[in-house]
């Protein structure tokens, strides 16, 4: 049974990966962290990860950013590895994550949905056909709109997909609005929108002539990314120092 404690337990995808759990014979929830402690939930919550002294397997985090330092310091400190789900860190969090990697397993994904993780395979082998044959490349992502970071984890996940498998020679474009000339060659065009209670929506096209290819992935619940995440911490939990990914969560199926 793996021992899992849950940074962010009383958020939206918190309380989704609880009722995962619970029916889940091979993990455990022994300990949430939440600044709000007012959930009755079936294990102890602590209002920050520094005060938590259960022993665990693995952490989960579905937190928010600023959060983030000190659960990579707890994680180091205490040596147990983390599924690291929180989005919009800063490029300095970023650094610190790549550094937590060295001495603790850290899993961090931009979004944990098995679909969108094989759209990214998917997305690499058509730029690898389509870009040399001209075709423009644009991401569209649709979330909720309370929703804080734009555009979405995910959808740089996937731009970062196609500039990999092309060999970094895109650059991306967040905003035209700011100027009057037409669209550069070598550019991946990003747009967000937010609003209603849109799960997550993220859609490819690759733009040739005469002929538009639309790749898409929609969320209906986020179910999917507690899932995908309760799935990473079973697989994470035990694993020595080093960085991880989705893939290796698949690829161990």
């Amino acid at each position: 049974m793996v021992k899992m404690i849950l940074h962010g337990c009383n958020g939206k995808m918190g309380q989704v990966i609880s009722g995962l759990c619970e029916g889940d014979g091979e993990i455990e929830i022994v300990a949430g962290v939440d600044p709000y402690v007012g959930k009755d939930n079936p294990y102890p919550v602590f209002a920050s990860i520094g005060e938590c002294g259960v022993e665990a397997d693995v952490v989960v985090d579905f937190a928010a950013a600023p959060a983030v330092d000190g659960l990579l310091e707890y994680c180091v400190e205490r040596q147990v590895p983390v599924v690291l789900c929180t989005t919009g860190l800063s490029e300095a969090q970023l650094a610190k994550v790549e550094e937590a990697g060295s001495r603790v397993a850290v899993l961090k994904s931009a979004n944990m949905s098995l679909g969108i993780n094989m759209l990214l395979d998917l997305l690499q082998k058509a730029a690898k056909v389509l870009a040399p044959a001209g075709f423009d490349m644009e991401i569209v992502e649709k979330h909720h709109n309370q929703k804080v970071d734009a555009p979405s984890g995910t959808a740089l996940a996937l731009a970062e997909a196609i500039n990999g498998a092309l060999g970094e020679g895109y650059s991306y474009k967040y905003d035209r609005t700011q100027e009057r000339k037409k669209r550069e060659k070598h550019e991946i065009g990003i747009h967000a929108v937010r609003g209603g209670s849109i799960v997550g929506e993220h859609e490819v096209l690759f733009a040739g002539t005469d002929e538009v290819i639309e790749i898409k992935h929609t969320a209906y619940s986020k179910a999917i990314f507690g899932k995908g995440a309760v799935e990473a911490a079973k697989f994470l939990a035990g694993k020595p120092a080093g960085k991880y990914g989705m893939a290796d969560v698949i690829a161990s199926k």
